[in-house]
């Protein structure tokens, strides 16, 4: 969740010196480097790619930038272009599977490395309107509006993202996660097309060529329908953002399924009783089953070190 970022100031020294987030992930060795100081400041027992969910429009022929407070963008939007008229470019991938082998090679055996990619529809929100939204509003309307054409882009997105993690399999990864960063704004008919069919989808294709490896999702948002995408995805494991009573999921998700999550990243910046208690109730609630502890969502760039430091303490006690 972010562990690699901005609340680590070797993080943005290097940021600073390569002097954006795209040069930064596009370049083998740097985000090799990203990726592992993580593990040699805190000791996690797994490191996650330095990458982002973007790199797969980019792949479909997308331009893609990063500005300074503005966030991503990506052009042309398909709210006004066509999936047909982009050129696609995997070769933008190879730096990716490139830092994936650098970073193999350097972890220690006992830490686990994991890949990523975002899910369909979180990565049709952006490429769609070309930039992140608060509602994902202008999608939704395509959805509804023109599912076969959606259902087009929802496809694409699908396919390139079996050979993206594939390819990171390939090169060294141990796991791989979906991350669905919006999938909590969909209606649950319209969750059922557009996340967990899509889902369901990539799972069976990376099976299909990795049946060891374990693919988690995260359903961000989902509520309600976590059950639902536990049981018809197919993924391994789940993960669980900071509004999901842990108690709940720990009753009504699949028995044994192993979970991942869900401290809030807010508790964490706390720090004090306030985190420690936290802490506590994600212990306690998933005593009974396999269980990642994690946070519900990104690290933020205001997280005092010393506050992940006494995390770590009481969770390894």
């Amino acid at each position: 969740m972010r562990q690699a970022g901005r609340y680590l100031p070797e993080y943005r020294a290097l940021r600073a010196e390569k002097g954006g987030f795209l040069a930064l992930a596009t370049d083998p060795e740097a985000a090799a480097e990203v990726t592992l100081q993580p593990i040699r400041r805190f000791g996690f027992d797994g490191a996650i790619l330095f990458s982002d969910i973007l790199m797969v429009p980019w792949a479909l022929g997308q331009d893609l930038s990063f500005g300074v407070g503005e966030g991503p963008r990506l052009a042309p939007p398909l709210s006004s272009a066509t999936l047909e008229g982009l050129q696609g470019a995997a070769e933008r991938l190879e730096p990716v599977y490139a830092t994936v082998a650098r970073v193999a090679a350097a972890l220690p055996p006992e830490t686990t490395f994991l890949g990523f990619a975002g899910s369909p529809w979180t990565v049709a929100t952006y490429m769609v309107a070309g930039q992140g939204s608060k509602d994902q509003g202008e999608t939704r309307r395509l959805a509804y509006g023109d599912p076969q054409r959606f259902g087009e882009i929802i496809d694409a997105i699908a396919a390139m993202t079996i050979d993206y993690l594939s390819a990171q399999i390939d090169a060294g990864v141990e796991a791989v996660q979906l991350f669905d960063s919006w999938a909590g704004s969909l209606s649950p008919a319209q969750f059922e097309r557009w996340v967990i069919a899509p889902n369901a989808t990539i799972v069976a294709g990376l099976k299909a060529r990795h049946p060891d490896t374990p693919i988690i999702g995260f359903p961000k948002g989902a509520g309600g329908k976590l059950p639902a995408y536990a049981r018809e995805t197919g993924v391994d494991a789940l993960g669980l953002d900071e509004t999901v009573d842990p108690i709940w999921a720990d009753a009504n998700l699949p028995k044994h399924m192993p979970v991942q999550g869900n401290l809030d990243p807010l508790a964490l910046i706390a720090g004090g009783p306030a985190l420690e208690e936290a802490i506590d109730r994600v212990l306690a609630a998933f005593d009974d089953r396999p269980h990642i502890f994690n946070l519900g969502h990104g690290i933020l760039p205001d997280t005092p070190i010393e506050h992940v430091e006494a995390l770590l303490a009481r969770v390894r006690r």
